[in-house]
């Protein structure tokens, strides 16, 4: 290089305006996905708010954060944090409110981005909820999601000057306000009456007989698994080797390898196909005796399902006037069951003084409260097909005294 020039990166040598211009449209092009994101993801979780209370709960569970007591506010917290979210991300594509909304996004990255990292190295939780039921991600998809994200944001509080309001002020603050006003309507109304849109493993239309079929079952592949063994050398030294391995090479042959006993596994291979739904087994208490009748409550041409997951959280009037009214289906030879994930005695307190002529079912409680977020509610099963699931609130079986399907 001669003396007296000065090398200059290709960036550095172009024209200030083309700068400017590739400058802007990177952060134009990270704002629109981050604010469209931002939105998207918050309002599938306000979709369902209740399911996103549970993984909250989760979260904050004894084995995971140690926060016990922030579990009683977890739908409070779920509500707040999802109207939170999609209003950031209305503000960023507006562009108001920018220094505030671009440090709120980063600080809400921050805490996002380590409680994924921490759930998906220390494989606490297996779904971060991110997207609700609508996309499962794995802890490591979640977190990989969480650092391109705070990548962008960082570009976009380094670039914010290219970030200016997208409409006039009087327009801008017309929108927010539809923005605050529709996170307000739309969580009360899936609160009252379930989410609008369902994209858990039981929404209607569900053929349950073979969404609980085995691989085997569906003539699939399921997961595949493989014996190791851990040979111990003639001079102490340890090797492990596949249950293939150890009859193709023929370590059987070789007495001066010893397996040693307690610590042969059993490890995942190859994943296969899993059963959407798992761990639904009915199973009712008959003198004193279980019997399991999971497909007499499913197959059948009409079944209701009374789902009551967690009694100490219900809604026991509603739970009252819906065993009255579920009465009268089952007299006319509909077969009707609760569900609950309580105790003998909690149900027994729970219906004092009111008949009940259809049996209950006790299962385990993250099932039902997937199957069900209202509590109590009802879901209608016919010949193995979910069709319906009904908030209490929307949930009337009777008419003039008659027993009626609701609408």
């Amino acid at each position: 290089m001669k003396e007296g020039i000065k090398w200059r990166a290709p960036w550095g040598r172009m024209n200030p305006k083309v700068k400017f211009w590739i400058q802007r449209g990177v952060i134009q092009v990270s704002r629109s996905l981050v604010g469209a994101l931002f939105i998207f993801s918050g309002v599938i979780k306000m979709n369902d708010p209740i399911g996103f209370s549970f993984k909250l709960e989760e979260y904050f569970g004894e084995d995971v954060l140690n926060l016990p007591f922030l579990q009683p506010l977890a739908l409070q917290l779920a509500i707040f944090l999802v109207g939170v979210e999609v209003l950031l991300g209305v503000f960023l594509l507006l562009g108001t409110w920018k220094r505030w909304t671009l440090w709120s996004l980063a600080a809400m990255m921050a805490f996002f981005t380590f409680l994924t990292f921490y759930s998906a190295y220390y494989e606490k939780v297996t779904d971060c909820g991110c997207f609700g039921d609508a996309i499962p991600l794995t802890p490591w998809e979640s977190f990989g999601k969480d650092v391109v994200l705070s990548i962008l944001i960082g570009m976009l509080i380094l670039g914010q000057t290219h970030i200016g309001e997208w409409l006039p002020g009087k327009w801008n603050r017309i929108v927010e306000g539809i923005a605050l006003v529709f996170c307000v309507m739309f969580t009360y109304w899936v609160l009252n009456h379930g989410p609008l849109w369902d994209f858990r493993a039981y929404k209607p239309g569900t053929d349950l007989v073979l969404a609980r079929a085995e691989a085997e079952e569906l003539g699939l592949e399921g997961d595949q698994w493989e014996t190791y063994y851990t040979l111990i050398g003639p001079g102490g030294e340890t090797i492990e080797v596949s249950g293939t391995a150890y009859v193709d090479e023929k370590w059987y042959e070789k007495p001066e390898y010893v397996i040693q006993e307690d610590a042969i596994e059993s490890k995942l291979v190859k994943e296969g196909y899993k059963p959407k739904i798992h761990d639904f087994n009915i199973s009712i208490q008959t003198g004193g005796v279980d019997s399991v009748r999971t497909q007499e409550f499913i197959a059948s041409p009409n079944v209701l399902w009374l789902i009551a997951y967690d009694l100490s959280k219900a809604n026991i009037d509603q739970l009252r006037r819906l065993v009255a009214e579920l009465n009268e289906h089952h007299r006319n030879g509909v077969k009707v069951i609760g569900m609950t994930a309580s105790s003998q005695n909690e149900l027994d307190e729970a219906l004092k003084g009111a008949v009940c002529d259809f049996p209950w079912a006790f299962m385990d409680g993250t099932t039902l409260k997937t199957i069900q977020r209202s509590n109590p509610g009802v879901t209608h099963v016919k010949n193995g097909i979910v069709q319906h699931h009904w908030h209490y609130n929307d949930a009337y079986f009777l008419e003039e005294g008659k027993a009626v399907w609701p609408e």
